[in-house]
């Protein structure tokens, strides 16, 4: 256990910004598991809105320091690649 001062206060900030990154890390998961549901299922036009709000969460994941740029950028390929790809089947 800290015994300083400053080590105990820097023990609080851990705690604190553990919090906030599990939260935005499990926002982060849960709206990628979504995506991913809606295109197994094959609806276009609900993956299309999720991939929306999933590209924005990544963006605000990598702004948190939760993600590298590069790891959001290839997430968000990849996810796309699998929506057109739902979408020229679909047509």
């Amino acid at each position: 256990m800290a015994n300083h001062v400053s080590s105990l206060k820097r023990a609080k900030q851990t705690l604190a910004k553990t919090a906030v990154n599990r939260s935005n890390r499990s926002k982060l998961r849960g709206s990628l598991r979504m995506l991913r549901e809606a295109l197994v299922k094959g609806d276009a036009t609900a993956a299309k809105e999720q991939y929306r709000s999933t590209v924005s969460v990544l963006d605000k994941a990598v702004q948190k320091g939760v993600l590298h740029d590069n790891t959001a950028s290839r997430y968000k390929s990849r996810l796309n690649a699998r929506l057109k790809a739902l979408a020229t089947k679909a047509a």
